[in-house]
């Protein structure tokens, strides 16, 4: 008898709703479609590592689709990062190790940025992988869409929405600071969503004058309240909150009553919306297929509506930002929202 292709599966990076159902995805079809044995690594690269594994059938990839976070665990282990004082092959030499021992030929690494980098370094030590892209900040180079975006943004939308009322009832500012350390999808996306009145995201530099302007020529006009969405890395170069330092300087700068929130690791949490179900489940019955045809080296990604794939180290080190052209923002800038810039 012909012996079944074993795989394993991994997950790694911050958790993001989606992850689970990906998993999901991409064993039940392994196992289904494919006939193949699926492992679990636990805890991402350091399962690896540390040879801790569990093995995924049918009824442990049930009951996950809707459920939050990662039934395999996560961490942010970087393999390939030298620490003073430690081999810099060490960690390398046992993950090829432990996935020989394992029998495993082939790897899918559900991550981000950082996971398919390091997924794209054993590709080249030899080993047979597949990328899956996860991220709620929707900045993985190659592919349109990442999963947990979706379920960001409609969390952060509801909590703009919330912020409305409030701002309303108490005639007030009000800052909400969202996630994104490079890329401001969420706060763009969210903003938009939620009528955000000021936008300011990391790809586009921002003077607060022309922010105080905007809030103070809204206030001239009797408009009772304005929403400042600020994405988190606005200030790279500040280990202070970005929310709290803009609602500062409002506050400072125009005497307008002025309230920040920062919505923070609730982004990340709870179950996918079922946009993100249904992308996950996409990729990864998708990366299953890459599996089965051995087109390793790859990661899964969606290119105009279509699941397709694209070479690993054309991925890795490289991120998704948003171009001065983006449409969603030149409609913005339409409607009148501020992207405290100059303009118009």
């Amino acid at each position: 008898m012909k012996r079944k292709m074993r795989i394993g599966i991994l997950s790694a990076g911050g958790d993001c709703p989606g992850i689970n159902a990906a998993i999901r995805g991409v064993g039940k079809t392994a196992i289904v479609e494919y006939d193949m044995d699926v492992v679990g690594i636990v805890n991402g690269f350091s399962g690896l590592v540390e040879k801790d594994i569990i093995e995924l059938n049918e009824q442990l990839l049930s009951g996950i689709l809707t459920l939050g976070g990662t039934i395999l665990g996560t961490s942010r282990l970087k393999p390939f990062k030298v620490i003073d004082g430690e081999d810099p092959h060490h960690k390398p030499s046992l993950i090829k190790k432990h996935y020989e021992d394992l029998n495993l030929e082939a790897l899918v690494c559900i991550g981000g940025n950082g996971t398919q980098k390091t997924a794209n370094l054993l590709a080249q030590e030899g080993l047979n992988i597949i990328g899956v892209p996860k991220t709620i900040d929707n900045d993985i180079w190659g592919t349109d869409m990442t999963f947990g975006f979706d379920t960001a943004v409609h969390i952060a939308t509801e909590a703009i929405d919330r912020l409305h009322t409030t701002a309303n009832s108490h005639k007030r500012v009000m800052v909400i600071e969202v996630m994104g350390h490079h890329a401001g999808w969420i706060a763009l996306y969210s903003g938009i969503a939620g009528g955000g009145d000021v936008i300011l995201v990391p790809e586009i530099p921002y003077d607060l004058d022309q922010v105080f302007e905007c809030l103070m020529e809204r206030s001239r006009k009797k408009k009772p309240y304005s929403i400042v969405v600020v994405g988190e890395g606005i200030d790279k170069l500040s280990k202070k909150s970005a929310g709290v330092y803009i609602a500062k300087q409002i506050r400072k700068n125009t005497g307008l009553e002025t309230r920040e929130t920062i919505l923070g690791y609730i982004q990340r949490g709870g179950s996918p919306t079922a946009t993100d179900r249904i992308l996950a489940t996409q990729f990864g019955a998708y990366a299953a297929r890459l599996v089965h045809e051995k087109k390793f080296g790859t990661m899964v990604a969606m290119r105009k509506g279509d699941i397709t794939s694209v070479p690993l180290d054309e991925v890795a080190g490289k991120i998704r930002l948003i171009e001065p052209d983006n449409q969603m923002v030149v409609k913005g800038r339409h409607m009148g929202v501020c992207f405290g810039d100059c303009i118009k």
